[in-house]
């Protein structure tokens, strides 16, 4: 039997809410990262309660035509950010709370587009979240661009890697995960998903014996890194959400000199 309209998008909010359980759950024994899941466990529920409001609007894929219905659901996720975020990041969502409806949508179609200046606005992205996701949900591709090493389906950055278990696979899969959609692909495993470096020589990998089951995959070329988290040994972690347990990771990159590809689900 195919799936009905609802059945999809309650598969999105349950998936919306499996994230938030996780991130709650690693809030309880990650001590050094409680603020961060827990700020995420609040916004995926805002998100959650988004998807049910764009339930009953048909979407045609193209922002600027879809973007005056699922507005008034966007909002929710931006007071939820404005009540839940550390103290910088909640600043800005009341900003952009108090702007027109006009600017707000203005903000959407600049990081839609993809331009480099707007790649890094956390609030947009996670603004279009639900809407990106329902639309993936609904198979109803998004007008957007689509580069090399972003997702297959709605042009998003990669925001975390993963490492699968899979048949016939000598060392498992490398998968990433969109920041935008939630969507996941296949993607070479010695290859830097943002300048596309294959010399094995310039692409190092960093680890702790803290955190076995997370590294860091670098490149010296473009100066850039993805988190990867191994999934060959336990499935249970969620790896956009896992991510969030390592952030000490991500301050020892950037003390070496290393950025982000793009910011974890808190802005980090």
């Amino acid at each position: 039997m195919v799936p009905t309209g609802h059945e999809v998008l309650r598969a999105v909010s349950a998936d919306l809410e499996k994230r938030a359980s996780r991130a709650e759950t690693l809030a309880r024994e990650a001590e050094s990262a409680r603020d961060p899941l827990t700020f995420v466990a609040a916004l995926l529920r805002a998100q959650e309660e988004a998807v049910r409001r764009l339930e009953a609007q048909a979407f045609t894929g193209v922002l600027g035509e879809d973007v005056a219905h699922a507005w008034p659901a966007m909002r929710v996720v931006l007071h939820a950010i404005a009540d839940r975020a550390p103290e910088e990041l909640a600043d800005v969502a009341r900003s952009r709370g108090e702007e027109s409806d006009e600017v707000a949508r203005t903000r959407l179609a600049v990081y839609w587009k993809g331009d480099i200046t707007a790649r890094e606005d956390y609030l947009s992205r996670a603004l279009l979240q639900p809407y990106v996701e329902v639309l993936r949900a609904r198979n109803v591709a998004p007008d957007r661009i689509h580069r090399r090493g972003c997702c297959p389906f709605c042009g998003g950055p990669p925001i975390v890697s993963s490492r699968r278990s899979m048949p016939d696979a000598e060392s498992g899969f490398r998968m990433l995960h969109c920041a935008l959609c939630s969507n996941e692909w296949n993607f070479n495993r010695i290859c830097c998903p943002s300048c596309f470096e294959e010399n094995p020589d310039k692409l190092p990998v960093y680890s702790s014996d803290a955190l076995p089951n997370v590294r860091i995959e670098a490149c010296e070329t473009c100066r850039r890194y993805v988190k990867s988290i191994d999934l060959t040994k336990d499935a249970r972690p969620i790896p956009a959400i896992d991510d969030l347990a390592s952030i000490a990771m991500d301050l020892w990159a950037t003390e070496e000199g290393l950025s982000r590809l793009e910011p974890g689900l808190a802005g980090i």
